[in-house]
């Protein structure tokens, strides 16, 4: 589980930086809105990919998807540090479009890492996929509480704000780095995990035999299911998602709401208030903390909803947050907006490691594997409509 959780974390650690230091970013490229253009390249690139990956899924090496994955983080992440230093941390449309570029980078990354880790993680432990789902918030929460940090330290010098963005690349540079070898060398090789990739394996799945070898089980996928061909039979993809179509609407709808408000509103559309210059860093810090505290909540299982009508009734009511922010923004103070950015988080952490535990149950390996990717999918989808909704914000403002 820990070894998930650090997963989880290196997963949207990256991606997180990015968004955390958008400060620096919209004070380097004041008429270019990076909070809102940044998260605009990286989902087409994200959804685009998993939704090449999703449709392979079977026939996927998840090792080397993964790997990939967590390398492509790694560089990616470096070149943001040596684009800066390059540049001396100068602004101009040329270092945008390479910002933008490595943008996109982070959405290939993440496409492979995250729908690999669910998919993989799907035919073991429900608590693994939790874990993993903790990590991705525990990156925001870890990237927003390391901002501040930077922020205060830095605060007074001159080029405060680009000192902490170089700090912070370069910790999560380390941490990827840190990733990749967990995953090649760690993982593969703990005992639970290779009792599921082999219990995955005897029920036809093909995506796994690397792994395994990884692990030091040097088992043909195949050869546990010769002697029974019925193993080898699965539902398609196709009827998976006509199964769970419910599940995958939730998780569209769950993060379609919250990226439409989160961090493109938060960062620019909240007005003044008597935290200044601090006041969107500790708006987007909350949202990621609570969004922590929410996926630890459904571990408790007598708070933990499973019910498919009433997860559905709970994504549905989350829009009336829409006209809270609208009100709130207008006429509120600071104290009600970092309540409601509070709550925003809580019920998208919750919620979504409500959905993606419930799901898969009740499947062979290879097909829980299959929903795994297939749900990531949508919430990718989710993430792109969000971020394209996001724009809205600014009819009647002016460019």
């Amino acid at each position: 589980m820990f070894v998930c959780w650090l997963l989880g974390i290196g997963c949207l650690f990256s991606w997180n930086s990015m968004l955390t230091i958008e400060d620096y970013y919209v004070n380097l490229f004041p008429k270019y809105h990076p909070s809102r253009v940044l998260t605009l390249v990286y989902q087409p690139f994200a959804l685009g990919t998993l939704a090449i990956l999703a449709y392979y899924e079977a026939k996927i090496d998840t090792r080397r998807r993964n790997l990939f994955g967590y390398t492509l983080f790694f560089i990616s992440t470096l070149l943001v540090l040596v684009l800066d230093l390059a540049t001396s941390g100068k602004g101009g449309i040329g270092t945008y479009l390479g910002i933008c570029a490595i943008s996109g980078a982070f959405g290939v990354a993440d496409a492979h890492v995250q729908g690999g880790m669910v998919g993989d993680l799907s035919f073991m432990l429900p608590e693994f996929i939790q874990s993993f789902l903790a990590g991705l918030a525990a990156s925001g929460a870890l990237t927003s509480g390391l901002r501040l940090i930077t922020k205060a330290a830095f605060e007074n010098s001159k080029n405060g704000l680009r000192k902490g963005a170089i700090l912070f690349f370069a910790i999560c540079t380390l941490f990827e780095l840190l990733c990749v070898l967990l995953y090649a060398c760690v993982f593969p090789k703990l005992p639970v995990v290779k009792f599921y990739r082999s219990k995955a394996a005897s029920e036809g799945s093909k995506t796994v035999s690397a792994d395994l070898a990884a692990g030091g089980i040097y088992t043909h996928p195949g050869q546990e299911v010769e002697d029974n061909p019925s193993k080898l039979e699965r539902l398609s993809t196709k009827e998976l998602l006509i199964e769970n179509i419910d599940y995958a609407l939730d998780m569209f709808l769950i993060y379609a709401l919250t990226l439409s408000i989160f961090p493109g509103f938060l960062s620019e559309d909240t007005g003044s208030h008597s935290l200044g210059a601090w006041y969107a860093l500790v708006l987007i810090t909350m949202y990621n903390v609570w969004d922590l505290i929410g996926r630890y909540i459904p571990l408790f299982k007598c708070v933990k909803m499973e019910s498919r009508k009433g997860l559905m009734i709970a994504v549905l009511s989350r829009f009336f947050l829409v006209p809270a922010f609208y009100f709130t923004a207008k006429y509120g103070d600071q104290g009600w907006m970092i309540f409601l950015t509070s709550f925003l988080g809580l019920s998208n952490g919750y919620l979504t490691v409500c959905v993606l535990t419930s799901a898969p149950k009740g499947y062979k390996g290879p097909e829980q594997n299959a929903l795994g990717n297939v749900l990531v999918l949508f919430l990718l989808g989710g993430i792109f409509a969000g971020v394209t909704l996001d724009w809205l914000w600014l009819i009647g403002k002016g460019w």
